[in-house]
């Protein structure tokens, strides 16, 4: 029998272990250990909410966790219930699925001011991530600006836009709706390094922001390349340029509350304000032959009472776990970290890549664990671990504990809404009972 521990509840924990399952059958014991009480990771406190469809993807996960062989051990925090060395003494393999839930830091003067958010807090405010229930951001403000040109960033820009009919059928948290019901956002500005050919907004995201009840997008027609110059990019680029041109086109009169707009070829540099964000100034740029921006010197501000960065995530450091911090990652050769001990996912290759791009990732870890563990050898495994909360009074919750958290959210979700969400650790635990 071969026992493996995954640290994480997400999608790249959840593909190791059905691939684990797959590999295997029954001679495998995964034990998927997670921080929260509630499974599922990015699909349920990243995805935005009003993409169910990609949430759905948790049915598949669900039925990993229904095999005798998979086991849900949700509310353990690893580093303070367990250590990763106790859990390398219990399992023949420790694989790392924490992904990157923390936010790149924001790096310039001034960043430090209330009004300014990364965008795993902010996200996590909206869609009912304990860690960032309290957020309070500032709705009144007339004017945000988010940087970054990625679909966080759409999703961020949407969330903040949308109308509350325009909600109907998420499971956006009720704090959250309750705010942005009375947000006084009249101005989105995206800010971004680079050109219309380089931004990483993928079509049917960007399609989205042109179709909002009361905001509308701008671009600006001087920051783009000839349009011949579109027939070089790869098709799913030349959809997304073609929506960013659409939205030049739509027309005149169609105006609305809300502008969106988009400064290209543009560098924040400073956060300024008196107490409190009140303006970024930001630096125009140019681009090389190989496409990297670079500061022109010509500068400008922009008004705004709120920022939200969503440049980038990274993984937590882990104690004793060799860790690359210039690029946010485990330290790894192709998932290895160290024997027994191995990284998969975000933690693995950094916040890169599509939910469905850790399935073949988390097949090629187990294949890695085969290679290395042959069929395993005598170690306690998911015995052990119990034991060892046993004598530490660890209180960990099951999949069936999950479910019946689940049910719960159901039952006092809001008309339309599939769930309404615990945002509060204590009363997920109580749910269970």
């Amino acid at each position: 029998m071969r026992h493996i521990a995954i640290i994480g509840s997400g999608p790249a924990g959840y593909y190791s272990a059905e691939a684990a399952q797959k590999k295997y059958g029954e001679d495998v014991a995964v034990d998927i250990i997670d921080r929260l009480p509630v499974p599922f990771g990015l699909i349920r406190t990243g995805v935005a909410p009003d993409h169910q469809s990609i949430k759905a993807v948790s049915r598949r996960y669900e039925k990993t966790n229904l095999g005798n062989n998979v086991r849900f051990v949700g509310n353990v925090t690893v580093g303070e219930d367990v250590s990763v060395e106790e859990l390398q003494g219990l399992y023949d393999a420790v694989v790392l699925a924490t992904g990157a839930p923390h936010d790149r830091a924001l790096d310039i003067p001034g960043s430090d001011l209330p009004g300014i958010f990364g965008s795993a807090a902010f996200v996590g405010w909206y869609n009912g991530h304990p860690d960032f229930k309290d957020l309070e951001p500032p709705l009144d403000a007339t004017s945000v600006a988010i940087i970054g040109n990625g679909n966080v960033a759409l999703d961020v820009a949407r969330i903040l836009a949308k109308t509350e009919d325009e909600f109907a059928g998420s499971d956006i948290v009720g704090h959250a709706l309750e705010r942005l019901k009375r947000s006084k956002v009249e101005q989105i500005t995206f800010l971004g390094r680079r050109g219309p050919h380089q931004i990483a907004m993928t079509p049917k995201e960007l399609g989205e922001l042109g179709k909002l009840e009361r905001a509308r997008p701008y671009v600006d027609a001087d920051d783009f390349p000839d349009i011949g110059d579109d027939a070089m990019l790869e098709p799913g680029m030349r959809k997304s340029v073609t929506h960013l041109r659409d939205f030049l086109t739509a027309d005149s009169e169609d105006e609305k509350p809300l502008r969106i707009n988009f400064d290209f070829f543009a560098m924040p540099i400073e956060v300024q304000g008196d107490g409190k964000v009140e303006k970024l100034i930001v630096e125009k740029t140019a681009l090389d032959r190989e496409m990297r921006s670079s500061g022109t010197g010509e500068r400008y501000e922009l008004d705004c009472q709120m920022v939200v960065s969503c440049i980038g995530y990274r993984t937590p450091p882990i104690e004793g776990v060799p860790y690359e911090h210039g690029r946010g990652r485990f330290a790894n050769s192709e998932g290895r970290i160290l024997p027994g001990l191995y990284c998969v996912g975000w933690a693995r290759r950094g916040p890169s890549g599509t939910i469905g791009t850790n399935k073949p990732d988390g097949f090629a870890i187990v294949d890695a664990i085969a290679e290395d563990i042959g069929s395993g050898g005598n170690k306690e495994g998911r015995k052990g671990l119990d034991r060892l909360f046993d004598e530490r009074g660890v209180e960990a919750v099951t999949f069936r504990d999950w479910k019946k958290i689940e049910e719960a959210e159901i039952a006092r979700a809001r008309d339309g809404s599939p769930r309404e969400k615990f945002t509060d650790i204590a009363d997920m635990i109580a749910a269970r009972d």
